[in-house]
C-alpha cells in the first residue's frame, strides 16, 4: 500500500509538472526593439512578431507557404557525372558557375515575407511590461495609460486574434518593400537580399470600415492576400488577421466566437505541455529548454510543410530571410525535429515526413535527372515542393541527403510505434532510396568495395574542388552504413524477407576511417581545424551506429571527441554546441555535455532566446559573431537536454546517463523512449527515487540505471546488476520505486 501510494503521488506530482512555470516566460519591462528580438507566437502555418518600431506597435505577419516557387535558372544543366569529370580534369570553376553561383545570383526561389500591421501608440504612453506567456502562447503588453493589448495565433486555425483595452485603436498596415527607390546593394544570401530584386509588382491596400485588406502579386501571375478585420464594443477593440496564398482572404465568422475559441486555442497548448517536461538543477539550462520547446509548437504541425530555417518567423527588415529562408537538408531541418520524438510529440514530427512522403515525385524526378539512376534521392537544399535550389553542391546535391532522411522516417516509426506508418510510409521511402543506393555505388575493381563516384563531408572545405574526395566521406559512409541497418530492421518488421540482414548488404562496403583511432574526414584526411559541421562523427550521433558500451567502440569514441576539443571551436556556430553536447551526452561524460549547453544558452541566442548563429558575447568561444537567425540550433539544444535525461542504446533504455556530477536533483516526466515507450524518472540526493512506465502497446523494456537506487519492486521486474527488465502492457503503468 505504501508503494501503491507513493506512486500515485509521484504521478499527481509529475502531472503537475507537466507545465511551464512564469519563471520560463519572455518577460521585459518594455517591447523588443528589433524584429529578431521580438515576441514569436505562430501555429506552424502562420506567425507573428511583436515588437516595437518608433513609436508604433509592430507586427510582423508570416505564413509558411509563401514562397517564391520559381525554378532555379539554369539548375537543370548540372548532373553528377558531369562534375565526376570535372573534378576528374580538375576544372571546377564551370561546375560552380551551375551550381554555386546562381545561389547568389538570384534572388528566387526564396521564402518571402507577409507584412507588417503597425498600431499607432500615441496615447498608449510608455510600455511598462511585454510578456509572452509560453503555456498558452499569449503576448501581454500593458502602458502606462493602462493600456493593455494582448494577442495569440490560434493553435488550430489559420487566425490571429488580437485586443486593445483602454485606447485608441489606429492600424495601419505595412507592405513589405518589394517595390522602393533604393535596390538595396548587394547583400549576401546570409545578410538577406533586397526584396526589390524578386521584380514583383506594387501591391495594392484596400481599406473599410472596420478592415484593410493587401493584395500582393508575386510571380508568373501568384499572389497572396492579408486581411485584417476587428470590431469596437464597449471601448475593446477586438481583431483577427490572416493570410492566404492564390486565393482572397477572408476570416470565417466561427474564427470570431471569442470564447469558443480561446477555449480551443488554450486546449491546444494545455494538451501540448502535458505531453512531456523536464526538470533541471540550473535555471539558465531549464529555461532555454521550454522556450526552445514553446518554439517547437509554435512550428511544428503534421499538416503543415517541414520546419524550414526561421519557419513562421521571415526576417522583417526590408530583405529576404538568412540563406532565403529555404530547407536544408545536411543538417538543418534534421536537427529541428530532434526533440520532436523524445518529447513525445510525434503528432508534430509526422509533418516532416509528410512533407517528404507527398514531394517523392519531384524527388524522384531529380533523382533520374541528376544521378541518372532510378530511386529516390533529395536535393540538399530545396524549395518549398521539393525542388533543388543549388549553393554548394557538395551538400545541395550530396548523393546521401535521403539516406538521412531516412533517418525520420524510422525514428517516426519507432517512436510512435505507428504500424500503419511502417507499412504504407517507412518501407516504401525505404525501398526507393535502396534502389538508388545501389544504382548511385560503383565498384572498385581493384578491391570489390562500393565505393560513391564522388564523396563530400558538408562544409569541409566549403564549395572548392578540395571538397571532393574520390573515396568514402564518413559522413556518407556512416550514413549508407545506418541506412541498410536500419532498412534490415525496418523490413523485417513490415514482414518481408528479400531485404537481406545489414551484415550481408553490407559486407561490400568499407567500414569507418579512422586515423589514430579516431574518425578522419575521409580516408587520409584527417579533420586539421576547428569546423563547425560534426560531419565526419555522423556515427556516434545521429545515427549512432557506433555504441560507446562496446569496448572497440568506445575507444574510438573517447579518441574522435578529445580531437574535436583539440581543434577547438573558433569555426563552430551556435547549433555545433548543441551537437557537441548531444555527442558527448553519448559517452556519459555529464560535465561535458552540460558546459556546451550552458555556452549556447548563454552566448548563441538573443534576449528572446533565438538562435542567431554567431557568439553574442564578442567572439567569447566562436569567432562568428555576426546574428543570421535560424531554428536548427535551438531544436538540437533541447534535445541535448533529452540525451542527457534519457537514452535509448542497443535496445535499453538508459536513465540519466549523462547528467554532471554535482547535480544532485533533476526529473523528467513521459519523454519517448526509442522503443515507443513512455518514461518518467526523478532523482534526488543524487540517487534515483523513481521510475514509471508506460506503453501503447505490449512489450518488454530493459532499462539500465546509472545511478545509486533504493530497492526495486520484485513483483514488477526482474533485476540483473543496474538492467532492469520489466514487461509492460498496453496503457498500463509499471512504477518502479525506490526508498
Amino acid at each position: 500500500m505504501k508503494q501503491l501510494l507513493t506512486g500515485m503521488l509521484l504521478a499527481v506530482a509529475l502531472s503537475a509538472a507537466a507545465q511551464p512555470k512564469p519563471e520560463h516566460n519572455l518577460r521585459q519591462s518594455d517591447l523588443p526593439r528589433r524584429w529578431d528580438e521580438a515576441m514569436p507566437l505562430g501555429n506552424g502555418m502562420i506567425g507573428a512578431l511583436i515588437w516595437q518600431k518608433s513609436d508604433r506597435l509592430r507586427f510582423s505577419l508570416d505564413r509558411v507557404d509563401l514562397w517564391d516557387d520559381r525554378p532555379m535558372a539554369n539548375i537543370d544543366k548540372l548532373t553528377f557525372k558531369y562534375v565526376t569529370e570535372q573534378v576528374r580534369k580538375k576544372d571546377y570553376a564551370p561546375v560552380q558557375q551551375l551550381g554555386d553561383v546562381p545561389y547568389e545570383a538570384n534572388a528566387a526561389p526564396t521564402k518571402i515575407p507577409g507584412a507588417s500591421l503597425e498600431l499607432d501608440m500615441k496615447g498608449w504612453g510608455n510600455p511598462v511590461s511585454s510578456v509572452l506567456d509560453i503555456s498558452n502562447g499569449v503576448h501581454e503588453a500593458r502602458f502606462s495609460s493602462g493600456a493593455v493589448f494582448r494577442t495569440y495565433v490560434h493553435a488550430g486555425q489559420d487566425v490571429g486574434v488580437f485586443s486593445l483595452e483602454g485606447a485608441a485603436f489606429s492600424p495601419e498596415l505595412i507592405a513589405p518593400a518589394y517595390v522602393s527607390e533604393s535596390k538595396g546593394g548587394e547583400a549576401t544570401s546570409v545578410d538577406g537580399q533586397s526584396l526589390v530584386r524578386l521584380g514583383y509588382g506594387k501591391g495594392t491596400v484596400t481599406k473599410g470600415t472596420n478592415s484593410i485588406r493587401y493584395r500582393q502579386p508575386t510571380y508568373e501571375g501568384h499572389f497572396y492576400e492579408v486581411l485584417v478585420e476587428w470590431t469596437v464594443k464597449n471601448g475593446k477593440t477586438t481583431g483577427w488577421w490572416t493570410i492566404t496564398p492564390d486565393r482572397p482572404a477572408a476570416i470565417p465568422a466561427a474564427s470570431k466566437n471569442e470564447a469558443k475559441n480561446w477555449k480551443s486555442h488554450a486546449a491546444w497548448w494545455a494538451g501540448f505541455w502535458k505531453r512531456s517536461s523536464i526538470r533541471l538543477p540550473e535555471p539558465l539550462l531549464e529555461k532555454q529548454y521550454y522556450l526552445d520547446m514553446y518554439k517547437f509548437g509554435s512550428v511544428a504541425r503534421a499538416h503543415t510543410p517541414p520546419i524550414s530555417l526561421q519557419a513562421v518567423w521571415t526576417a522583417d527588415n526590408g530583405h529576404l530571410p538568412p540563406w532565403k529562408g529555404d530547407f536544408h537538408h545536411d543538417l538543418n531541418t534534421q536537427l529541428s525535429y530532434w526533440p520532436g520524438y523524445t518529447a513525445n510529440h510525434t503528432d508534430l514530427t509526422e509533418g516532416f515526413t509528410n512533407w517528404l512522403w507527398n514531394t517523392r515525385a519531384e524527388n524522384e524526378r531529380y533523382t533520374k535527372h541528376y544521378f541518372g539512376v532510378e530511386g529516390l534521392n533529395v536535393p540538399g537544399v530545396t524549395t518549398l515542393t521539393g525542388k533543388p535550389m543549388g549553393g554548394w553542391i557538395q551538400y545541395s546535391f550530396s548523393p546521401t541527403v535521403a539516406a538521412w532522411l531516412a533517418q525520420h522516417f524510422y525514428w517516426q516509426w519507432k517512436f510512435s510505434g505507428d504500424e500503419k506508418f511502417l507499412r504504407e510510409r517507412c518501407k516504401p521511402w525505404f525501398d526507393r532510396v535502396a534502389v538508388y543506393l545501389k544504382n548511385v555505388r560503383v565498384k572498385d575493381p581493384a578491391t570489390g568495395v562500393y565505393k560513391l563516384p564522388l564523396s563530400s563531408s558538408p562544409e569541409y572545405h566549403d564549395n572548392s574542388i578540395e571538397a571532393w574526395f574520390t573515396d568514402y566521406s564518413n559522413y556518407d559512409l556512416a550514413l549508407i552504413r545506418f541506412f541498410f541497418t536500419a532498412y534490415a530492421e525496418v523490413a523485417a518488421a513490415a514482414g518481408d524477407g528479400s531485404v537481406p540482414p545489414a551484415a550481408e548488404a553490407l559486407k561490400n562496403y568499407p567500414e569507418l576511417f579512422s586515423v589514430e583511432g579516431r574518425l578522419a574526414i575521409a580516408p587520409g584526411h584527417p579533420q586539421l581545424s576547428s569546423h563547425r559541421h560534426h560531419s565526419n562523427l555522423m556515427a556516434i550521433y545521429p545515427v549512432k551506429i557506433l555504441s560507446y558500451d562496446r569496448p572497440n567502440d568506445r575507444r574510438v569514441i573517447d579518441s574522435s571527441l578529445a580531437w574535436m576539443s583539440r581543434k577547438g571551436t573558433r569555426a563552430w556556430v551556435g547549433y555545433s554546441f548543441a551537437w557537441a553536447a548531444c555527442l558527448y551526452a553519448q559517452t556519459g561524460n555529464g560535465d561535458s555535455t552540460v558546459s556546451y549547453l550552458r555556452k549556447f544558452a548563454s552566448n548563441f541566442v538573443l534576449s528572446n532566446s533565438f538562435h542567431v548563429n554567431g557568439d553574442q558575447k564578442g567572439g567569447q568561444y566562436s569567432a562568428f559573431t555576426y546574428r543570421p537567425f535560424t531554428l536548427e540550433g535551438n531544436f538540437a539544444y533541447a534535445q541535448g537536454v533529452h540525451e542527457m535525461l534519457l537514452q535509448t542504446r542497443d535496445g535499453v533504455v538508459l536513465l540519466f546517463p549523462a547528467t554532471p556530477k554535482d547535480w544532485k536533483a533533476a526529473g523528467f516526466h513521459q519523454l519517448r523512449s526509442e522503443s515507443g515507450c513512455l518514461v518518467s524518472a526523478s532523482l534526488e540526493s543524487g540517487k534515483l527515487k523513481s521510475v514509471t512506465l508506460t506503453s501503447d502497446k505490449h512489450q518488454t523494456v530493459k532499462v539500465k540505471r546509472n545511478t545509486p537506487v533504493g530497492n526495486i519492486d520484485p513483483g514488477k521486474s526482474a533485476v540483473d546488476g543496474d538492467v532492469i527488465t520489466v514487461e509492460l502492457k498496453k496503457g498500463r503503468p509499471v512504477t518502479l520505486l525506490a526508498d
